[in-house]
C-alpha cells in the first residue's frame, strides 16, 4: 500500500498550570493523538510555532497563556486489513460515527489481536477512514466495556473532537455495578500512571495524569451499589482504577478487584450469575458532544446490555430473598 500524505494542523492554548514546563511535554500533554516522537520530531524540524515564533528546541521552557501553532504533515499507511464486521451504528453522516460497542470487540489491533477488532470494521464500513490517523478513533473503551463511541470520519472532524475531549467538553456518562455498599456519591480525584509492575494495567500514582470522576447512586443492593458515573478526564482504565482505588472494585474485573467475591446467604442461583459474569459490570450509556460541522449538541444513549439487565435483576431478587430493602 502506498504512504498518502496529511496535512496537520493543530492549535491550541497552554494552560497556566504548564507554567515552566518544556514544550516537547506540553504539546504531548496537549496533543496525546501524537506519539511524543513524532511531536518532537516537528519541533525540531520547525514547524511548531509558540505566539507565532518557531521553535525548534523541545527543551524551551512555557511561561503558560501562550499559543501554540503546530503545521505539518504526517504519512499515512495502514496496514491493517478491512473486515466486514457487523457495527451497532447509532448515528452516522458525513463527518462522525457513533456505535454502540459491544463486549468482547477490541477496538485496536495489537498483541494477540491483529483481526477482528472496531478498527479492521471501520476500513470496511468507511474505505477512506485510512486516510486519518488511527482510522478516526478519537478515545477508547476496555474490550469488555460496552457502550458509545464516537468515530471521526475526516481529519477536520478528527480534530474537533479531540478539542473537545482535551477542552471536557464531550460529555461521557457511564452506569456501573460494584462492589460493596457506597453510602452517597462523591468523587475520586486521583492522578493516575502505569502500574508500577504489571505494565498492562494502570494505578494510583501521585507522579500520574490528573483524573477526575465523578459518582452517583442509582440503586443500593444487599452487597453491591449500582452506579452512575462521569469522566472529567479520560485516563487509560480510569473508572476501573478509581473504583478499585476506594474499594469498590466493579463486579467481574478480574484484573483489578481480583477473584469473584459472594455474598453471605447467596442462593445458587445467584452465586451462578456472578460467577458467569466474566467482564467489568462498566457500560458507557451516553455520550454528549458538539458537532465538528454544525456546531450542534448532541447527545445520544444507548441501552444497557442484556447481561447487564440480568445482573441487575438477580441483585434485586437477592435483596429480595435476603429482606434487604433498597
Amino acid at each position: 500500500m502506498p504512504e498518502q500524505v496529511n496535512s496537520i494542523s493543530l492549535n491550541a492554548e497552554v494552560p497556566p498550570e504548564a507554567f515552566n514546563t518544556r514544550l516537547d511535554q506540553c504539546i504531548a500533554q496537549l496533543f496525546p493523538e501524537y506519539s511524543r516522537s513524532k511531536l518532537k520530531e516537528w519541533i525540531l524540524a520547525g514547524n511548531v510555532c509558540v505566539d507565532k515564533k518557531v521553535i525548534d528546541t523541545p527543551r524551551q521552557k512555557l511561561k503558560g497563556g501562550e499559543h501554540i501553532a503546530i503545521f505539518a504533515e504526517q504519512k499515512v499507511q495502514v496496514h491493517d486489513k478491512a473486515e466486514p464486521i457487523a457495527l451497532d451504528i447509532v448515528f452516522e453522516d458525513d463527518d462522525i460515527l457513533v456505535i454502540n460497542k459491544p463486549a468482547g470487540l477490541v477496538v485496536h489491533p495489537g498483541a494477540g489481536n491483529q483481526s477482528g477488532t472496531l478498527l479492521n470494521a471501520l476500513l470496511a464500513h468507511v474505505p477512506d477512514i485510512d486516510n486519518v490517523p488511527r482510522a478516526g478513533i478519537v478515545h477508547r473503551l476496555d474490550k469488555d466495556t460496552t457502550g458509545l463511541m464516537v468515530v471521526a470520519k475526516t481529519m477536520s472532524a478528527q480534530t474537533h473532537l479531540v478539542d473537545q475531549l482535551q477542552s471536557r467538553e464531550m460529555g461521557r456518562e457511564y452506569e456501573a455495578i460494584v462492589l460493596g455498599n457506597l453510602i452517597a456519591g462523591g468523587s475520586v480525584d486521583a492522578s493516575i500512571d502505569r502500574h508500577p509492575t504489571k505494565r498492562t494495567l494502570m494505578a494510583v500514582k501521585e507522579s500520574g495524569k490528573n483524573a477526575v470522576t465523578h459518582y452517583r447512586i442509582k440503586k443500593k443492593f444487599r452487597a453491591h451499589t449500582y452506579l452512575r458515573l462521569k469522566l472529567e478526564s479520560g485516563r487509560t482504565h480510569q473508572i476501573r482504577v478509581h473504583m478499585t482505588h476506594i474499594r469498590h472494585p466493579l463486579v467481574g474485573d478480574i484484573q483489578y478487584g481480583g477473584r469473584t467475591r459472594l455474598p453471605k446467604r447467596a442462593d445458587d442461583a445467584f452465586i451462578q450469575v456472578l460467577r458467569n459474569f466474566n467482564r467489568q459490570a462498566l457500560h458507557a450509556i451516553q455520550l454528549t458532544l458538539i458537532h465538528p460541522r454544525s456546531n450542534e449538541k448532541m447527545t445520544w444513549q444507548a441501552p444497557l446490555p442484556e447481561d447487564f439487565c440480568q445482573l441487575l435483576h438477580a441483585l434485586d431478587e437477592d435483596g429480595q430473598l435476603n429482606g434487604f430493602d433498597s
